[in-house]
């Protein structure tokens, strides 16, 4: 395997993407692909968000139809668990729902040194999910904060009904928990009462037997359950998780999802990360609910 991109491949790469911007089950599930012909590829590892799992095998299933002889292994573990293997060098690609932060990348390029490239793979919407009998239908960002944070107890505290609020969400190695917990909570703690469970699926299982449950998730998961529209305060008008709201920031909780590599890398990383941000492989994104780089044929 040869650790140097052919300029073709590089240049291919770059053009294709934009300069602009269930898990409880996969979470210790290891899912290769490969084929037991003479002539393999070399192993691609992604490991990392759980929120990604259900995209990122898709791609690989849809990869590997056109390129048969690629090998490709997944496993989750949430977001820091992914970037802590890039940094470790133990994957290939860490898949996360949130950028690395300035010291994650220091680290990771002190250690290896070699260049971290973080790539938008996709968008997505952290959606705020209730039971479809929930009257409620939208939220502002500061009673959300509230509600995670424990400060309000009861539904109707905030215009529903009299029932006990039920809190759902994700253990601290997923970047959905630390992207709501920096968004909306200004990095204060969730309230103790909060289930920390271990995927997004766990959390929409829940939510979807509790009539009085919240919680949250990628919007590929939130289908059978109410997705609130949010405010940003209690002055501004609410917004639903709609593709060209998430695209244009309105929605508050809009976010991408990442791809984070480090460079130089292999040849069948580089042709796996070129396929991913063309049109075959964001129309994968629409099918699995997530939504493309790009408004137009693989988008909406």
């Amino acid at each position: 395997m040869t650790r140097t991109r052919p300029a073709e491949l590089a240049d291919a790469a770059r053009r294709s993407i934009p300069s602009i911007p269930l898990a409880a089950l996969l979470l210790a599930t290891l899912a290769t692909f490969g084929s037991s012909g003479a002539a393999r590829a070399d192993t691609v590892t992604i490991k990392g968000s759980d929120t990604m799992v259900i995209l990122a095998q898709r791609w690989i299933e849809q990869y590997k139809r056109a390129h048969p002889e690629a090998v490709l292994q997944l496993t989750g573990g949430g977001s820091e668990t992914g970037i802590a293997a890039l940094t470790n060098g133990t994957t290939d690609i860490a898949a996360a729902s949130r950028p690395m932060t300035d010291a994650e990348v220091a680290r990771a390029e002190a250690r290896h040194g070699q260049r971290i490239e973080q790539i938008p793979v996709a968008y997505d919407a952290l959606a705020i999910i209730v039971h479809e009998s929930n009257p409620i239908t939208t939220l502002s960002l500061p009673d959300l904060a509230r509600i995670f944070r424990g400060e309000v107890h009861d539904w109707a505290e905030i215009g529903g009904k009299d029932a006990p609020i039920a809190l759902y969400g994700r253990d601290h190695n997923s970047g959905s928990w630390a992207f709501l917990r920096h968004q909306v909570l200004h990095d204060e703690d969730f309230s103790l009462d909060v289930l920390n469970l271990v995927g997004t699926a766990s959390i929409v299982d829940s939510v979807a037997k509790d009539p009085n449950g919240i919680g949250y998730g990628g919007i590929a998961y939130a289908a059978g359950l109410k997705n609130l529209a949010l405010a940003k305060d209690a002055g501004s008008p609410p917004v639903a998780a709609t593709v060209q709201n998430v695209r244009n920031g309105s929605y508050p909780l809009s976010r991408k999802l990442w791809f984070h590599v480090a460079q130089p890398y292999d040849d069948d990383v580089a042709r796996f990360l070129a396929w991913v941000a063309s049109p075959a492989g964001q129309s994968v994104v629409s099918e699995v609910g997530f939504y493309p780089l790009q408004s137009g044929p693989a988008g909406s």
